[in-house]
């Protein structure tokens, strides 16, 4: 494989402005647009989704307990709605030029691999996602309840 090494990232803009075209710049735009959707649907609805019914049960209260266990099931259910993206963005940016036609494509050769295959790399994606969701949505608890934020 044949990798572009580039001086800093502002050569990098211009080399592939002008050896590939302004298009070119945008590639994955799609796909990472649909990740960020995906992501936020995963952890910030989820998150609060999960917490709202584990406040209509017996077992749980408002406490940084309900808000863990939350923000953990969003962290898992961002990780499952974003891994496929990730997985035909990871395979669109190593392949070889002509290796695919589009993103149609790489779904395509990824689907043959079985299910399983759009969810490659799943245990990092979440070792690296499970705690910044936990973490994110404890410190926004903690600020909501110590500093008189209430929801509306």
């Amino acid at each position: 494989m044949n990798q572009q090494v580039y001086k800093n990232a502002i050569d990098g803009l211009f080399r592939v402005y002008r050896e590939e075209g302004f298009r070119r710049l945008f590639s994955g735009a799609s796909t990472a647009t649909m990740r960020g959707f995906m992501m936020t649907i995963g952890q910030i609805a989820f998150y609060d989704q999960v917490k709202y019914l584990l406040l209509s049960t017996n077992y749980f209260e408002d406490n940084p307990k309900t808000h863990f266990v939350s923000s953990l099931t969003a962290g898992a259910i961002a990780t499952t709605l974003t891994q496929p993206l990730d997985v035909l963005k990871t395979r669109a940016m190593n392949s070889t030029p002509g290796q695919f036609r589009g993103l149609w494509d790489i779904f395509k050769y990824t689907a043959k691999l079985g299910p399983l295959g759009f969810f490659k790399g799943y245990i990092p994606a979440f070792v690296r996602l499970g705690p910044h969701t936990i973490l994110t949505f404890l410190l926004l608890e903690q600020l909501r309840l110590n500093f008189g934020m209430e929801k509306k």
